[in-house]
């Protein structure tokens, strides 16, 4: 069974309390077919008028303590097995978190955010139900199957009991048939449920553009008609979770039509006693809950097997970048060499960067410019190793970056990207991202570095200020101080800022760049840019064109060079003259 073999790293280690809950399942079992007998006879010790006061106080005592009995032991193996259940889901969403923050963005592309979250909510939920509520179906429809038929065959009459039974061979059709229709429909409305949610994210994330656009209606009934597939879709997983307890009912309720005609026949014919007749319907009701257990245990397994094949189909999606099997541990990063190097994303028809190189000594800053799309921030993302790189291409101190731990190289870049990511919760939150653990002083350092001091004091409730989420409260520029305050607290070897000076003014940006050189110096720093005035006093500049340097050298160089970075700057100094 898929199931079983998915989670069997999970059974082991909790198969303690599942012994003791499936143990425990079996003596209630056990213990639940005492009553039906005695109550039979008592039946029959009164039509014989045997019954004394003294057995019947007797009777009547030992139902009592094999009601408490029952009742301890239910309320155990309950919390035992629903507990685990509960367990499995916290390790489950707890793993799917640990195994996306290692993945690259290659992986992102291929899952959207919407098929995620159905996996860490719908899915495990599933799964989980599965391992709790359906081993208990089980255990009940085998165990308790097992006992009440054994005990009417040896207790009652066996010729009654293969009667009574004669239906049950068409449960099994039936119950097979309609678990393979669970499970093709489950699969389908959990797909559903993801294009739900990412139709969901996109209209909350991207709520200023639809009004700026007067798009609410159509939006609107964009997301009505996903709402409706998907409520289409779980109206056919109900249907066929409908038909189970009916058809269950059915040939339950022959069953009892069987028992109680041919039982008749035989009391009638002293085969068995009135005693027995009752005790073995009572046994027979006895039956319709493993029944019903039986295609419980069928709808919940398709819907958990379905599931778990989901999820360990995300299991199974491996890194493109990982580890070095010999990874080579640095002390810091000093000299940054890349050679020639070339790459292509992931399923595009060319290649982004063709033939890169530039030799940046430990303290020096390089600046990347370029018109939009040229190459910029691929280029840097080759720092991070956020894709598979070509070997001996980039090189750290003279060792090939695919030689260095992730986890070491990373702790060496301070990164601040376009797209600013805040979390809904403080601005000192925020800040403090990669240093929870920073003073007070470091905080407020770091946030003069980046030229929001005056902000955060015009702001009510200072650096406790809640952003909101993805920063809604902040404009585009103090996103951006936020996210370089946040990367310069860290104090990185390496420090990369992919056009985060773009929303801020000239003064501003001057400041900041004016900051960075003073206090930054002997540390390597990137800045990707359109406004060249950022990397005017940079160590080296590439000029990129379609992914490829066209132009290098240090600004005065560049500007005797009087190609495309010289017009660009004159452009871009004669607007910002006529603005002044």
């Amino acid at each position: 069974m898929s199931f079983i073999s998915r989670l069997s790293w999970f059974f082991q280690q909790q198969w303690g309390k599942y012994v003791l809950a499936i143990g425990l399942m079996m003596t209630v079992s056990l213990l639940s077919i005492i009553p039906p007998k005695m109550i039979g006879n008592v039946i029959d010790q009164i039509r014989t008028g045997t019954l004394t006061g003294d057995l019947l106080q007797q009777s009547v005592l030992l139902l009592i303590a094999l009601a408490a009995s029952i009742y301890v032991m239910s309320y155990i193996w309950v919390t035992t097995l629903f507990g685990n259940s509960i367990l499995l889901e916290k390790l489950l969403r707890g793993r799917l978190l640990k195994h996306w923050t290692k993945m690259s963005p290659a992986f992102f592309q291929r899952n959207t955010t919407g098929e995620l979250m159905a996996l860490a909510t719908n899915d495990v939920l599933a799964v989980s139900q599965t391992a709790g509520y359906g081993v208990m179906t089980l255990v009940n429809t085998l165990v308790g199957t097992g006992v009440v038929v054994v005990t009417m065959v040896s207790l009652i009459s066996y010729k009654l009991m293969l009667a009574a039974l004669i239906p049950m061979p068409f449960l099994a059709v039936a119950i097979s048939v309609l678990g393979k229709q669970m499970r093709k429909r489950f699969v389908a409305a959990q797909r559903a449920f993801g294009q739900m949610n990412d139709q969901a994210l996109e209209s909350i994330s991207g709520m200023r553009v639809i009004r700026s656009y007067v798009q609410e209606e159509h939006d609107i009934a964009a997301f009505d008609r996903v709402t409706k597939d998907v409520m289409h879709k779980n109206i056919q997983v109900a249907a066929v979770n409908a038909l189970f307890h009916p058809v269950i009912s059915v040939i339950v309720g022959l069953s009892y039509a069987i028992g109680i005609g041919y039982g008749a026949y035989m009391v009638f014919h002293s085969q068995i006693t009135l005693g027995q007749l009752i005790s073995f319907n009572i046994y027979l009701g006895m039956l319709i809950w493993p029944m019903i257990a039986f295609g419980e245990f069928i709808n919940i397994l398709q819907r958990g097997t379905a599931s778990v094949d989901r999820l360990s189909g995300s299991f199974a999606q491996q890194a493109d970048v990982k580890d070095d099997e010999q990874a080579i541990t640095l002390d810091t990063p000093g000299q940054i060499v890349m050679n020639k190097l070339s790459f292509r994303y992931p399923g595009a028809a060319k290649d982004s960067l063709i033939d890169i190189s530039f030799q940046l000594e430990q303290g020096q800053t390089l600046g990347l410019v370029g018109r939009t799309g040229s190459g910029k921030s691929t280029l840097l993302k080759q720092l991070l190793r956020q894709y598979p790189i070509q070997p001996q291409s980039l090189r750290l101190s003279g060792i090939p970056v695919e030689r260095i731990r992730l986890s070491l190289l990373r702790s060496w870049i301070g990164y601040v990207p376009q797209e600013h990511l805040l979390l809904s919760k403080s601005i000192r939150d925020n800040i403090a991202l990669g240093k929870p653990e920073a003073s007070e002083d470091a905080i407020w350092k770091a946030i003069e570095l980046a030229s929001f001091t005056g902000d955060i004091e015009q702001l009510q409730d200072g650096l406790e200020t809640i952003v909101g989420e993805n920063g809604v409260m902040l404009s585009g520029g103090q996103k951006q101080r936020v996210s370089i305050a946040r990367a310069l607290l860290i104090n990185p070897d390496i420090l990369i800022l992919d056009d985060s000076l773009s929303a801020v003014d000239a003064r501003t940006e001057h400041a900041i760049l004016t900051s960075l050189r003073s206090e930054r110096a002997g540390k390597t720093t990137f800045i990707a840019t359109h406004r060249l005035s950022a990397v005017m006093h940079a160590d080296w500049i590439l000029v990129l064109d379609e992914g490829r340097v066209i132009e290098e050298g240090t600004h005065e160089q560049l500007m005797l060079l009087g190609g495309w970075y010289k017009e660009q700057f004159e452009r871009q100094q004669l607007e910002a003259s006529l603005l002044g």
